[in-house]
C-alpha cells in the first residue's frame, strides 16, 4: 500500500512539474498596459526584444524595442524608423544583424500616401550598433499585392505571408531562396503546409528543421486560428503539420509564433480570454475583472516549450 502511494505521489509531482514548465504565461505583465500589442522577436544574447504596437482599429502601428533587465522588460521605446506608417511584424535574424518588418510605407522618400505592405529590414554591423535606415527588399518578393510576416533562416532564405501568388486570393506561405547575390522567385512552402484554407504567420527555424506557424478553422482546432508545427524529413520536405494543442493554443486566436533556442521558450499573441461574467459590487471591480491580461485582447505570451515532445 505503501509503494503505491509513494508510486501516486511520484505520478502527481511529474504531472505538475510538467504543467508548470508548459504553462503559458503574459512575456511581462507590464505589458497589460500594450491594448494591442504582438509580433514579439528576441535576440539571442535576451537583452533586447522588438515588438508591435497597434491601435484597436489596427489603422495606426509602430514597433518598439524593450530593453531587459533582471528578466524583466523595460525601457520600451518606439524604434527611430517606425512612428509615420503601419510597422509591423518585426524579426531578428539569426545573427542580430538584421532587423525585418512589414510596413505599408511608400518606397520613395518624397512619398506620402501609405501603399499595400511589403517587407523591408534596417541592419547593423554589430549588435552594438544602431540601425541603418529602412530598405525595401524588393522583387521579386514584393508586389503590388501584401507581403506579411519575414522569417529567415540561417542561409538567409526567406519565409513569409502572401496572397499574391495563389488562386484562392487568401493567405499562404511562401519561400524565395538566397543564392548568394539574389532572391530567387517565391515559390509555395509545400502542399503539406499550404491549403485551401489560411495559413500564415510562419516561423522558420535556422537550420530550417521545422516550420511553426497559424491555421485558420482546421478542422482539428480549438480556436480560430491555431498553432502548428511542421518538421522536416529526411529528404528535405515538410511533413504534414501538428497541432500544438491546448500547451499552446486557446479559444481564440493563437498567432505570431517566435522560438527561441537559448532558453526553449516559444513566444507569440494571443487573443485569449479568461474574462467571466460575475457581478461586481463597484467600478475597481469591474476594471479589475475586465482588465486581465487575458482578457481577449491582442497580447504577447510565453510558454516553456520543448520542440521535440511533437517530433516523434
Amino acid at each position: 500500500m505503501k509503494k503505491t502511494a509513494s508510486f501516486l505521489f511520484f505520478i502527481c509531482i511529474t504531472i505538475s512539474i510538467f504543467a508548470q514548465k508548459n504553462k503559458v504565461k503574459p512575456v511581462d505583465i507590464s505589458f497589460q498596459k500594450y491594448l494591442n500589442a504582438r509580433d514579439f522577436t528576441v535576440s539571442k544574447n535576451q537583452k533586447e526584444a522588438y515588438f508591435s504596437l497597434q491601435s484597436l482599429d489596427e489603422k495606426q502601428a509602430i514597433i518598439v524595442k524593450a530593453i531587459q533587465k533582471n528578466g524583466k522588460w523595460k525601457k520600451v521605446e518606439m524604434v527611430d524608423f517606425s512612428g509615420n506608417f503601419r510597422d509591423i511584424e518585426p524579426f531578428l535574424s539569426p545573427d542580430n544583424l538584421r532587423l525585418y518588418f512589414a510596413s505599408d510605407r511608400p518606397i520613395l522618400k518624397n512619398e506620402t500616401k501609405a501603399k499595400d505592405f511589403d517587407i523591408w529590414y534596417v541592419e547593423r554591423k554589430s549588435i552594438k550598433d544602431a540601425w541603418s535606415e529602412p530598405k525595401n527588399i524588393g522583387k521579386p518578393i514584393n508586389t503590388k499585392f501584401n507581403e506579411f510576416y519575414p522569417s529567415v533562416s540561417l542561409n538567409h532564405n526567406l519565409y513569409y505571408t502572401s496572397d499574391s501568388l495563389n488562386k484562392t486570393k487568401k493567405d499562404e506561405i511562401f519561400l524565395s531562396k538566397w543564392n548568394g547575390e539574389n532572391y530567387e522567385n517565391p515559390v509555395s512552402v509545400s502542399e503539406n503546409i499550404n491549403t485551401k484554407g489560411y495559413e500564415f504567420n510562419a516561423f522558420i527555424a535556422p537550420d530550417e528543421s521545422f516550420l511553426m506557424y497559424t491555421i485558420y478553422k482546421a478542422p482539428e482546432g480549438i480556436g480560430s486560428g491555431d498553432l502548428f508545427i511542421s518538421f522536416k524529413s529526411k529528404n528535405g520536405e515538410f511533413q504534414k503539420p501538428i497541432h500544438l494543442k491546448s500547451i499552446v493554443n486557446s479559444d481564440r486566436m493563437d498567432y505570431c509564433p517566435f522560438y527561441d533556442f537559448e532558453t526553449q521558450t516559444l513566444y507569440f499573441t494571443s487573443k485569449r480570454n479568461e474574462v467571466v461574467s460575475k457581478k461586481v459590487k463597484n467600478v475597481e471591480e469591474f476594471q479589475e475583472n475586465v482588465g486581465k491580461y487575458e482578457n481577449g485582447l491582442s497580447r504577447i505570451y510565453k510558454v516553456k516549450i520543448d520542440l521535440k515532445e511533437f517530433d516523434k
